[in-house]
Parts: structure tokens; C-alpha cells; sequence
């Protein structure tokens, strides 16, 4: 390692100007070996200024789903490279402050689970965590900083780029090879080339600059075929939040601050006091205390996020470049400090002040605003609310291709841009899967898109949004990446199964039943036949928490299950028309089955008395008890029968559609 500072060169040239006429020989000479020297110094700083990095996978974007695409493509033994502006991993709930889980509590599902478990380690239980009145998990910002880079850590072919700020995108022809980052330390340019590209950024910068075609903004419904109330497309985005960490410092300390410029009362009308220029109107429900506790943390700190009157700001900055946003985010953190003045002013919290041990930053807010909307790439597939409202009834049954599940409501946050449609808060759904096209854009090769970019309708990111289904979705885009990689073919020509297969075997859900969790001995196998329609679930809205249910331990209807079998194109005549499904029938439709298809495997398929005494053994093996024939069968003892024997996962394989593509 070596550093030079250079003679300036104006100087040298000053000194040669001196020289007398007499000797012109060397005055050319020098002249001469000036342009030289000027030449190999500019060489030697454009090649200060420029480098390139190689590698098979490469994330922009360190959040919450960037992150968890670059450990799980490095977890499938891909060379990663994951570029961060910031210096924290985690984006949203860490670098934005938005620690408090909203959704898939009770959807344990891959590195979700994992990084909660993480959790539940450094405080000591899950109730330590379960300190607010909406989230069941919240933590200081840090300590989620804290878990990701360990993660990332341990993985020596994962590489972490701080301070790397996405500059523009490379390509080849229509393909994406590449991209260009900016170390902000030193301005320096690295040019990085990859097999695979992840879009992770909040924003969608990098599909954006691939000239992939995107929404941006609200969809009519004429567009999206969604009737909830949207008549006409427009640009509006969700309001954004600059979130800040409060913490107790004790009830004699007086933490005011300043009184910031333009402040006025009136402005948080309605947050959780009576209203201070309309006093006719009805008072808030929420009493301070209860507003300060929706976000309080574990050790006596408090996450300011409060919607309507409180710290939510509109802006539209998606299109900006980035010192643009920088200036116009100013507003947003002005609407933070007048909030937290109203706070400790008007409602008498003195003792909270800003936290001194959060956030690395002078003004000790958030490290970067919290992003609820951004670009979203039109993909394979789009995402719409009636794939969630009636997924097993729409032409495209894209819930057989889904890849992460999420189950909060339609959360939309307008109540700052009166121009919005005020009507999309917690409009019910039930719990869902989001499909594996909705992640690859259109027409754009060898790039990937995960974060909120994925292609979704505007009112489906009021949910999709929500960090453990934006993590999940990470999940699943690493896994996509990995694989693109290491079959040297384009992510889109990847099979949805494999995809599925993947991801289930790392502990992740490709179906939101609750009844039926990861670490269950038959968990793959509830999951597998669930993603092809067989034995459906059942979905409903239940407040912050929606639900879908397998309901394991009830009966098959044979009426029900016949419809579901319609895909296999078996003829199913012959097997007795039973109300409920018994061991004798399910051994003769697994033949039916088997016989179409020609299947090979170790089951006895010419003989149903050998067959039956293979699944009496294998009955006791897999925990049901004793077999009997006659007896009625339970859901999950069914579908562990059919994974096992005929696997229907893997004999209808779908496209990104979720269409059927028999193989036979």
C-alpha cells in the first residue's frame, strides 16, 4: 500500500516557460516528457478511479429482502456480492427504524424464523420481545443490525460493500450483466459484473435504470381487474415516514427539544389527543400513552411511527436522483422533530428524548426514511387482490406457484395526501402466497427483482410491503438466483417446482397454513400437496392476523377431493362413492394414478396386497399407528400418502401461471 500526492503540473509547466530561447532543445525536451508524464498521471488516476469485481450473484440493496437473498444464495453455494449504501443491513427495519414486525407471526417461515429466533436469544424469550399492542415482535433497530451482519458474516463467498451507492445498470444486448456502484468514502467507481442481478433497493432503482417497464403509482381498476374503489390510475404513492427512536431517560430529565420552525399544534389533530382547531369533531380513541406503546421497544425505548396526524409524510420522490431525495426527505424529518416537540411539549412526555445509542447519524434519526412504495416491475405474472381473495377461483391459479407467504391486511397510509383514496386501510383479506413470476421481470434478462419491487398491483403492496413477506421474498430470489447460476440458464426458464422445492427444504413456507408449521414431521409433505391444489386450504380475514387452514386431523371429502384430482385427468369411476375417504379407496386412487402415469418407484404398483403391507409398514414409520383399510382417513395422513407415493408436486409441474404441465 502506497500514497503519492502529485506536483501539480500547472507548476512544471510554469518552470519550462522560463527557460530561455537559447535553449529551445530543451524546452521541447521537457515539453515533451511533460505530456508523457501527463498521460501515465492521468492513467494512474483513471485507474485510481475504476475497478472491477466479478462475481456469480450480486444484490443492490441491503435490506431487509437484499439481505436475505444474498444469504441464501450464498447458504446454495453461489458467490455473493451485496452492495449497501448505508452502513447498517436491513433497510426498513433496521435502517428505518420500523423495528416492530407487523404480520406472519404465526407464519414461522425461513430466515423470518431464524432472524426471530435470533431475537427471542439476545432478549431472552419472545414475551421480552412482545412489548407493543399490535406487533408481536419488536427490538431496537441495532440489535436487527446486529443479527444481519453475524448472518452475513458467516458466510465466506458473501461479500458486504458498505457505502456503495447504485449508480447505473450494465448490459449486453437485453441482458443484464452487471452493474455500477459509487463508493461514497472515496467516489470511486467499481464496475461490477455478474451472472445474476437482484434488484433489492427500495425504491426499484436498478430495474428502473435496466429500462424494465414498471408501475408506479395507483392503477385503475380497469387495468388490474381489482373493484375496491380506485376509478382512475394515477401517481400517487403511499406516504412515507421518517422514523424516530425515543428513549426514557427518567422521569426528572427534560429531553425538549428546540421548537422547529413552522410548528403548530394543529398539525396532529387527532393523533391521540382532542383536536385543537375543530373541537366539534369526535375525539381519538387512542389516549397518548397507548399512541407511545404501539411502538415501544424492549429497554424503555419507543418507536415513533405513527400513522394519520402523526409523523407520516407525503412524498413522491421515487423519480429523483439521489441528492434530489436527500433534499426533498428534509421535509419528512422536519415532520418527525415537530411530532416529537408535540410529544414532549403539548402532551408532557419531557423524559423521552431522542436515543443517543441507535442510530449513527448527527441528528440521531433514522438512518433512511421508511419507504412503503416504490417502483413495481411488470412481471411474468401480476399480483392482484383477487389472486388473495379467491385464490383457488381465478383462470390463473398463481397460488400454486407461490414462493413466500404473508398474511397482514391492505395497509395503505394516504391520510397525508388528500388526493388519495382514504378507503385502503386494513381493507380484509385472507392470508396468501406470492407467485415466483411476480419476482421476473418481463423482458429484462439476468436481473431479479425482490424488495417491494415485485410485480404486484399497487393495492397489493399495501400488504406484500410488510418485512417479513419483503424478507421472505428475498429468500426466495436468492434461491432463484443460485439456481439461475448453477444451471447456467436464465431465471425465468427455472421450474416453479424446483424453486418451491428448495425453499421448503430450508424451513420456508410456499403455503400460508397455520395449522400445520415448519418443524412438523409432515410439514414438506402438507406444503408439496398443498401448492397443487390438492386438499385445499381455507382462507379468512381476521383482523392484524389473517389465517389460511389446512386442518390436518379433519376427513376427506371424496366429493371435494375428486375436483381437486380433475388436474391428474385419471378416471376416478371406479373408486366407491364414499362421503369420507377410507385407506382402501386412497390405496386404489394412488394406483389409478400410478397406472396413468407409469410410475416407477419402490411402491408395489401390480399388486394391491403387497401395496397395502408396504403402507402398513410405512404407516407406523410415519407416526399414524396402525393401518386399517377401512378406517376413515385424516388430511394429513392422506396427503402424506399421496406425497410419498405418487408425488403429485413433482408429476404436475406448473408454469409461472400456475397451469398444469402434465408430464406423461
Amino acid at each position: 500500500m502506497f500514497s503519492y500526492t502529485p506536483f501539480p503540473i500547472s507548476g512544471i509547466g510554469n518552470i519550462i516557460s522560463l527557460i530561455k530561447p537559447k535553449h529551445q532543445d530543451l524546452k521541447k525536451r521537457l515539453l515533451i516528457l511533460l505530456a508523457i508524464f501527463t498521460i501515465h498521471t492521468a492513467s494512474i488516476d483513471l485507474a485510481a478511479q475504476s475497478k472491477t469485481l466479478q462475481t456469480d450473484v450480486l444484490v443492490i440493496g441491503g435490506g431487509v429482502g437484499g439481505t436475505a437473498a444474498g444469504i441464501q444464495a450464498a447458504r446454495l453455494g453461489a458467490k455473493v456480492i451485496l452492495t449497501e449504501e448505508s452502513t447498517w443491513l436491513g433497510g426498513m427495519m433496521t435502517a428505518a427504524g420500523v423495528s416492530a414486525f407487523d404480520g406472519n407471526h404465526n407464519l414461522p417461515s425461513g430466515i423470518w424464523a431464524e432472524f426471530r429466533n435470533q431475537l427471542y436469544k439476545v432478549y431472552g424469550s419472545p414475551e421480552k420481545v412482545a412489548t407493543g399492542w399490535v406487533s408481536n415482535t419488536l427490538f431496537e433497530p441495532h440489535v436487527g443490525d446486529s443479527i444481519l451482519k453475524s448472518m452475513t458474516r458467516s458466510l465466506s463467498n458473501l461479500s458486504v460493500l458498505y457505502h456503495h451507492r447504485f449508480v447505473s445498470v450494465i448490459k449486453n444486448k437485453q441482458r443484464v450483466v452487471g452493474v455500477v456502484v459509487k463508493n461514497l468514502q472515496n467516489n470511486q467507481r467499481i464496475r461490477i459484473l455478474s451472472k445474476q442481478v437482484i434488484d433489492a433497493t427500495e425504491l426499484g432503482d436498478v430495474l428502473a435504470s435496466a429500462g424494465a417497464a414498471y408501475d408506479l403509482g395507483m392503477e385503475a381498476g380497469s387495468v388490474t381487474g381489482e373493484d375496491v374503489g380506485v376509478p382512475a390510475t394515477n401517481n400517487i404513492v403511499q406516504d412515507l415516514t421518517y422514523v424516530a427512536i425515543l428513549k426514557d431517560y427518567g422521569a426528572k430529565a427534560d429531553c425538549t427539544i428546540a421548537k422547529p420552525i413552522g410548528y403548530d399544534p394543529v398539525e396532529f389533530d387527532g393523533a391521540c389527543t382532542n383536536y385543537y382547531k375543530d373541537k366539534s369533531r369526535q375525539a381519538p380513541n387512542v389516549d397518548a400513552q397507548k399512541m407511545l406503546d404501539y411502538g415501544k421497544l424492549p429497554r424503555k425505548k419507543y418507536m415513533l411511527n405513527w400513522p394519520g396526524y402523526g409523523n407520516d409524510t407525503y412524498l413522491n420522490i421515487v423519480e429523483m436522483d439521489p441528492d434530489a431525495r436527500i433534499r426533498e426527505l428534509e421535509k419528512a424529518k422536519q415532520t418527525t422533530l415537530r411530532f416529537i416537540y408535540f410529544i414532549q411539549h403539548e402532551l408532557g412526555f419531557k423524559h423521552l428524548g431522542l436515543a443517543d445509542d441507535e442510530f449513527p447519524t448527527t441528528d440521531k434519526l433514522a438512518l433512511m426514511p421508511y419507504h412503503r412504495e416504490g417502483r413495481r416491475v411488470k412481471g411474468l405474472v401480476r399480483f392482484t387482490i383477487n389472486d388473495i381473495a379467491k385464490p383457488y377461483d381465478n383462470k390463473q391459479a398463481l397460488y400454486r406457484t407461490g414462493i413466500a407467504v404473508g398474511d397482514y391486511p391492505i395497509d395503505h397510509h394516504h391520510r397525508k395526501n388528500p388526493e388519495a383514496p382514504q378507503h385502503l386501510s386494513f381493507y380484509p383479506v385472507p392470508s396468501f402466497n406470492v407467485p415466483l413470476g411476480a419476482l421476473i421481470p418481463k423482458h429484462t434478462k439476468g436481473l431479479i427483482v425482490a424488495e417491494k419491487g415485485i410485480s404486484v398491483s399497487n393495492v397489493v403492496n399495501g400488504t406484500t410491503r410488510l418485512q417479513p413477506c419483503v424478507m421472505l421474498i428475498g429468500q426466495a430470489a436468492g434461491v432463484l438466483a443460485a439456481l439461475s447460476v448453477q444451471s447456467k440458464k436464465e431465471a425465468s426458464a427455472i421450474p416453479v417446482r424446483t424453486v418451491q422445492s428448495t425453499l421448503i427444504q430450508q424451513g420456508a413456507y410456499v403455503m400460508p397454513f397455520i395449522d400445520v408449521k415448519a418443524g412438523h414431521p409432515h410439514f414438506e409433505a402438507v406444503q408439496r400437496i398443498g401448492a397443487t391444489g390438492i386438499l385445499r386450504g381455507t382462507g379468512k380475514p381476521n383482523a392484524w392476523a389473517n389465517q389460511t387452514w389446512f386442518y390436518p386431523d379433519s376427513l376427506v371429502n371424496v366429493s371435494l377431493l375428486k375436483k381437486d384430482l380433475a388436474p391428474f385427468q385419471v378416471d376416478l369411476t371406479a373408486i366407491q362413492p364414499n362421503e369420507i375417504l377410507r385407506g382402501e379407496d386412497a390405496l386404489q386412487l394412488v394406483q389409478v394414478i400410478a397406472k396413468k402415469y407409469q410410475l416407477n418407484n419402490r411402491w408395489e404398483w401390480g399388486s394391491t396386497a403387497k401395496l397395502n403391507q408396504q403402507v402398513a409398514a410405512a404407516w407406523q414409520e410415519w407416526g399414524f399407528g396402525t393401518w386399517d383399510a377401512g378406517k376413515s382417513l385424516s388430511r394429513m395422513a392422506f396427503a402424506k400418502l399421496l406425497d410419498a407415493t405418487v408425488d403429485p408436486f413433482a408429476l404436475l409441474q406448473v408454469d409461472h401461471q400456475g397451469k398444469y404441465q402434465l408430464k406423461y
